[in-house]
């Protein structure tokens, strides 16, 4: 009798299994995952490099992974560009580099530690129109000078609607790299990923002004799945 095809085995249900509990990673990460295993590989005949070898090739995996994740579907929402922790919610002006109009929109910041998830996604659906880079310090992410002073990444997404949402990348106190894969003209669905920081960062969000936003500081978000706001 044939096996039916939805009918896995004990080995397949493992594999199903890992690969479900597993996430993938950011291909950004294969050069330091391979450094790991490269020095693993030289130190084959000494355990302590060999294991740090293995290790450290862990410990990148483990960063630069890019869990799957399903944002939400009602329009007019705002989702979480990063994972991390709401750290600041107020109003502020956006990166001057923009051009946009020196007027206080509400923003919100969530901080990443080296422990978090590092990809980014883009909190609404629409047209790149607007990308800039600005060097900057590499102060502390989680201090409120971060959004200012730090080197930092913005774009700006339109809605089809005519709403902008703008997400800025911030480099922070060990975070030397900000890798934003977003172009202007560039179309990206909500929770699209588009960019990534190494090693400790921030994010924030800024929304259109009357803006109802749903989360509050110390909150915990997903990116691509955490609501931070309903558009006005």
């Amino acid at each position: 009798m044939a096996r039916r095809p939805d009918l896995k085995t004990g080995p397949e249900r493992l594999v199903a299994l890992v690969r479900s509990a597993v996430p993938p990673m950011h291909p950004a990460g294969l050069p330091f995952v391979g450094a790991g295993l490269a020095v693993a590989a030289l130190g084959r005949k000494h355990t302590w490099l060999r294991r740090t070898g293995l290790l450290a090739a862990g410990a990148q995996a483990a960063f630069f992974r890019h869990p799957p994740r399903v944002p939400p579907t009602r329009p007019g929402l705002v989702v979480a560009p990063a994972d991390g922790l709401i750290c600041l919610i107020e109003e502020a002006s956006p990166p001057a580099e923009l051009g946009l109009p020196d007027a206080p929109l509400p923003r919100v910041s969530i901080f990443l530690s080296v422990l978090d998830a590092h990809v980014q996604r883009a909190p609404i659906g629409g047209e790149v129109v607007a990308a800039q880079h600005r060097p900057g310090l590499f102060g502390s992410a989680d201090m409120a000078a971060a959004s200012e002073d730090n080197e930092r990444n913005s774009i700006v997404i339109r809605t089809p609607e005519g709403a902008q949402v703008i997400a800025v990348q911030i480099a922070g106190l060990i975070a030397r790299r900000i890798v934003c894969d977003a172009k202007v003209g560039d179309k990206l669905a909500i929770g699209d990923t588009y960019g990534l920081i190494r090693y400790g960062s921030r994010l924030d969000t800024y929304l259109p002004a009357g803006s109802n936003i749903l989360v509050t500081v110390g909150q915990r978000a997903l990116a691509g799945e955490t609501v931070l706001a309903e558009l006005p």
